[in-house]
């Protein structure tokens, strides 16, 4: 895929719009994670070092298109600014006259962050002349908000039309490269550990990939649809009736092609889903009445992990279980602690997972971990995503 990218082009005397992905987790106005700040800081500072000024555009939460304050972005500013080590300058708004005049007042080296761009519900709906008011703060667009760019919004597809000059920042550089060798002669055996919930949102991914994965491996809501696509028992666990018509579909593909599928071979399972609560492993793999699946077993663990020592490439979405809650993370942190330990080519996608492999202490033995859960589902879907396409020589 050939994109533009920032070191093919000229910044020297330009404002710059860079559009990124800070919707970061707040507590009480506390960033509780920077993670999405610090990867652009690699397309930040070559802005910089190339002679830039820089006018930065992201969202934060869903505020529906009305001015929430606790969804505004001055946690964010200062944030930026420690790790910079420089003062960034703070718009009130995202577009209008004031906001132009800051932009204009910019000199090269300085930073202009713009307001929540949510808080005008015309950035969602991809509005036109929305778009245009943002592209008239600037001379270029960089867009590094990998986790958007399967949303036409404004700042994100729109703004494109009415600027000369676009390119991909470092971290769509790296998302694009790393879910493409996905997509494109993966090293064999390929595995995909799916687990979580919204299994109606990755059956589109799971199709694209049935002819280059050879091992499925499930846990989670997603291994308790497949279960009960199979009509096995499943007791009080939680399902997605509604994808239940497509796993069974997946489920013929994959007999088809002879690929190595597997649910759980037994299942932890408790009375209610607390810290406190009644817990025991079973000893197969359906789940008896008024019991809910809470992780995988100890049996699912240990095939889990042989699958995993004997792949080569390996893209995991969704945890094993409820890994938030201490007794039922064991399954999920295993998983993780097993794709850390092999030299397989490893992407980790969806924020639940790249949790996981935060907990577990393994994140920077993954080879890449996605920004972005929908827009990794969609690119391995569709092998590119509207943000993208504009952004193609």
């Amino acid at each position: 895929m050939e994109l533009w990218t920032i070191e093919e082009r000229d910044y020297k005397g330009k404002r710059v719009f860079l559009r990124v992905d800070f919707n970061v987790p707040l507590e009480n106005g506390v960033i509780t994670d920077d993670t999405r700040i610090t990867a652009a800081l690699p397309t930040i500072k070559y802005l910089l070092s190339k002679g830039a000024c820089i006018v930065i555009a992201s969202h934060l939460g869903r505020p529906k298109g009305k001015v929430v304050p606790e969804m505004g972005l001055q946690p964010v500013r200062d944030k930026l600014s420690s790790l910079l080590g420089q003062e960034i300058k703070f718009a009130p708004d995202c577009v209008g006259e004031k906001v132009k005049k800051m932009a204009e007042k910019l000199k090269e080296g300085e930073i202009l962050l713009l307001e929540n761009l949510r808080f005008h519900k015309e950035e969602e709906e991809g509005d036109e002349n929305f778009a245009q008011q943002l592209a008239a703060l600037a001379d270029c667009y960089v867009n590094d908000a990998f986790g958007t760019c399967h949303r036409k919004h404004a700042s994100i597809y729109q703004i494109t039309k009415y600027m000369d000059s676009v390119a991909c920042g470092y971290l769509i550089c790296k998302e694009t490269q790393a879910l493409t060798k996905l997509i494109e002669n993966p090293q064999k055996p390929f595995l995909l550990i799916l687990g979580g919930a919204k299994v109606i949102d990755k059956i589109g991914m799971v199709k694209n990939l049935l002819d280059k994965v050879d091992t499925i491996i499930t846990g989670g809501i997603m291994a308790y649809t497949f279960i009960k696509a199979k009509n096995w028992e499943i007791g009080d666990c939680k399902v997605e009736l509604d994808a239940i018509p497509a796993a069974k579909e997946i489920i013929k593909e994959i007999n088809k092609r002879h690929l190595e599928f597997h649910t759980p071979l037994d299942h932890i399972i408790s009375d209610r889903i607390a810290a406190d609560a009644h817990f025991f492993a079973t000893d197969r793999g359906t789940v008896p009445n008024n019991w809910i699946g809470v992780d995988i077993g100890p049996q699912a663990i240990e095939e889990y992990v042989d699958c995993i020592k004997r792949a080569k490439t390996i893209f995991w979405n969704g945890p094993m279980g409820i890994f938030e809650i201490e007794p039922f993370a064991k399954g999920t942190i295993e998983i993780a602690k097993a794709i850390a330990d092999t030299d397989a080519f490893s992407v980790v996608g969806g924020g639940d997972s790249v949790a996981a492999v935060n907990k577990a202490g393994v994140a920077h033995k993954i080879s890449h971990i996605c920004t972005g859960g929908g827009a990794s589902l969609e690119f391995l879907e569709k092998g590119s995503l509207p943000g993208i396409d504009v952004l193609k020589k």
